[in-house]
């Protein structure tokens, strides 16, 4: 078990509202520095136009740095997901993370069953496991569905409790009816928040520890360190009204402080 950081706690440092983006070997220098020893480059668009060579210098940065890389992408047709193996090849990666919905495929549980048998067997012989997300979309009962009637040990949950409340789950459900399945957590607070005038509530991400996550119910019942499962640092960040200067630093603490954490709880 190892805890590392996603492309997910870099958002608003690689969006198009930073001046200049954070660029790759920059979140694996900066995630070296935080002390993590895993990088999750997880929907990260620029990796789609990167050939051999490019994969090769990411891969060797890491190696460097003392990082192991994880991929997470979205879609479960098997030409992608195929796609996404042969690039896990290059980069010497061993877990992928996707979702079963894309905007254009919002597959029932019958066929991601017949879609990803055509996919994992591959993901099988090259040792390499496909983790599907928790998130609202998609109902805990149906991903787990999808997961147990496909039937490999290479194909299982990446956990992230706090996507399913928007579907009315709650995370400590959701945490009980995946662990058995979970090969990869996301770990991200989250809380809810009066709106001005008490007129509904934002639900947003906090600094980890301070918000509803269950963080330590959580762990007892995956037992990442007993299994070798490796918890990934992501955060839902609200824009500040300060502009990007001011977010930019607030993600930068958010995030070691959630590192900083996480080492602790060792």
């Amino acid at each position: 078990m190892a805890y590392g950081i996603s492309t997910y706690a870099y958002f608003w440092r690689i969006s198009g509202r930073a001046p200049r983006p954070m660029t790759l070997t920059e979140m694996l220098r900066d995630t070296a520095e935080l002390g993590g020893r895993v990088f999750q480059i997880c929907d990260y668009t620029p990796l789609l136009s990167y050939d051999s060579a490019q994969l090769a210098d990411v891969r060797a940065t890491a190696r460097d740095l003392g990082l192991t890389l994880e991929l997470g992408t979205r879609g479960i047709g098997p030409r992608h997901l195929l796609a996404f193996l042969d690039k896990a090849g290059e980069l010497g990666v061993t877990l992928v993370r996707s979702m079963l919905n894309t905007a254009g495929h919002w597959p029932g549980t019958a066929e991601a069953v017949t879609l990803l048998k055509e996919s994992v067997p591959r993901y099988e012989e090259a040792g390499v496991t496909l983790g599907l997300e928790t998130y609202e979309q998609v109902s805990t009962d149906d991903l787990l569905t999808v997961v147990r009637g496909v039937g490999s040990e290479h194909l299982g949950v990446v956990l992230d409790p706090g996507n399913s409340v928007a579907r009315l789950e709650r995370p400590a459900d959701v945490v009980a009816a995946t662990a058995p399945h979970v090969v990869n957590i996301h770990v991200k607070d989250f809380a809810f928040t009066r709106r001005d005038g008490w007129v509904g509530f934002t639900y947003a991400g906090c600094p980890l520890g301070e918000g509803l996550l269950d963080y330590d119910g959580m762990i007892s019942a995956v037992r990442p360190a007993e299994r070798g499962l490796n918890q990934i640092v992501e955060h839902w960040l609200p824009w500040q009204d300060e502009g990007y200067d001011a977010t930019a630093r607030l993600e930068h603490q958010w995030t070691q402080h959630s590192i900083n954490t996480l080492l602790r709880s060792e």
